[in-house]
């Protein structure tokens, strides 16, 4: 069986963007059968967080190193390169959930 997977989604005010993209992983992880435990924060958050979570998916390019797997989803707000950050993320949750 696997795990559940815990996500972070985090944008500049944790409400906006972040919320959108939130809704669309979860649809993402249900279409594709992965469990995952989704929470959303601040940017400003991430880096103080990151140990708490298996992934962190933010909608801005964050350059801070972080020891989290982490991905800019950014296209799933904009539509640009949406199909990629999808199979992405796709990517990211199965082997995580394993």
């Amino acid at each position: 069986m696997s795990k559940k997977i815990k996500v972070l989604v985090a944008c500049g005010s944790g409400i906006v963007t972040s919320t959108i993209v939130q809704e669309e992983i979860k649809r993402i992880a249900i279409e594709n059968n992965i469990d995952i435990d989704i929470k959303k924060s601040t940017i400003s958050e991430v880096e103080s967080k990151q140990n708490e979570f298996d992934v962190i998916f933010t909608t801005s390019n964050y350059r801070n190193k972080l020891e989290t797997p982490h991905l800019s989803v950014f296209g799933l707000v904009s539509g640009i390169n949406k199909d990629k950050n999808i199979e992405d993320i796709i990517k990211i949750l199965k082997q995580l959930s394993n």
